[in-house]
C-alpha cells in the first residue's frame, strides 16, 4: 500500500513558493521547517493524536499515533503476514519495520504512522499523510492539503467481511472534519489489492485514475468533501 520510499518523501521540496500558498513563508528546502515563523512539526496534519473518536457500526474507532517502543512488535508481526506482505513489502525483522517507521517519525510530519483502535482493542495500522507534499503528488494533479491514507487490518479475522470499509469510512470523515483546509481525501492502493479497491469504493471514494508508481501500479482513489454526503 505505500506508494513510495519514506526516505523520498522526507526528502522532498515542494515547488517554489508552494507553501507561501498555504499561508506561511516558503522555507528554502523543507529541511528548513519548524523554524520560528515556519510551519511545524506536527502542525502538517492538524494534530492527528486529537482528532477524537469515531463512532462505527463496529464500534467506537480512533486513530493512535505511532510510538515505536510501545507498536514496534505488533507492527511487525502484522507486516510479516504474507497477505500485508505482499503489499507493503515490510516482511523481515523488526529492524525492517522501524527504519519504515523511523523515517516518518524523524520527518517533518507530513507522514503520520498510527495504530487504529477499535472499542479500545489496536487491530490496524494507518498512515495519515499529506499526499500534496509526498512524491505522489507528480502523479496527479494535486491540490494543497490533499490528505492520503495507507492502512491494513492486522488480523486474518477482520478481513473479508466490511470492517476495511466501515473504518476507511471512519477515517476519511476524520479528516475532512478535523481538517478543514483539506477538500480531498485521496489513496492509491495496487491495482492487484482487489479487497483493497472495493473497501475504497464502499467508503464512498471514486476511482480516478490509473498511475504508474515505483514498484506498482495503482488505482488513484479520491473522496470529495463537496461529494461526501452522495456517496
Amino acid at each position: 500500500m505505500p506508494s513510495t520510499d519514506a526516505e523520498d518523501t522526507l526528502e522532498l521540496r515542494p515547488p517554489a513558493g508552494f507553501l507561501a500558498s498555504l499561508g506561511g513563508a516558503a522555507p528554502e528546502t523543507t529541511a528548513g521547517m519548524g523554524r520560528r515563523g515556519s510551519v511545524l512539526p506536527g502542525d502538517l496534519l492538524d494534530d492527528i493524536g486529537g482528532w477524537g473518536r469515531a463512532a462505527t457500526p463496529a464500534g467506537a474507532f480512533h486513530l493512535l499515533p505511532v510510538r515505536i517502543e510501545r507498536d514496534l512488535p505488533r507492527i511487525a508481526r502484522w507486516m510479516n503476514d504474507p497477505a500485508v506482505a505482499a503489499f507493503w513489502e515490510l516482511a523481515g525483522p523488526e529492524t525492517v519495520t522501524a527504519a519504515h517507521l523511523r523515517h516518518q517519525l524523524a520527518g517533518d510530519g507530513r507522514s503520520v504512522p498510527c495504530l487504529g483502535v477499535l472499542e479500545g482493542t489496536p487491530m490496524s495500522y494507518w498512515e495519515i499523510y499529506r499526499a500534496d507534499l509526498d512524491p505522489l503528488a507528480r502523479s496527479y494533479p494535486a491540490r494543497p492539503h490533499d490528505t492520503g491514507i495507507h492502512l491494513l487490518l492486522g488480523a486474518v479475522a477482520d478481513r473479508g467481511r466490511g470492517l476495511g470499509a466501515v473504518l476507511v469510512r471512519a477515517v476519511a470523515d476524520l479528516v475532512l472534519d478535523r481538517r478543514p483546509a483539506c477538500a480531498r481525501v485521496v489513496a492509491e492502493p495496487d491495482l492487484r489489492n482487489t479487497p483493497s479497491l472495493a473497501a475504497f469504493l464502499t467508503a464512498g471514494f471514486r476511482f480516478s485514475a490509473e498511475i504508474g508508481l515505483p514498484g506498482k501500479r495503482a488505482a488513484l482513489m479520491i473522496r470529495d468533501r463537496g461529494l461526501r454526503d452522495l456517496l
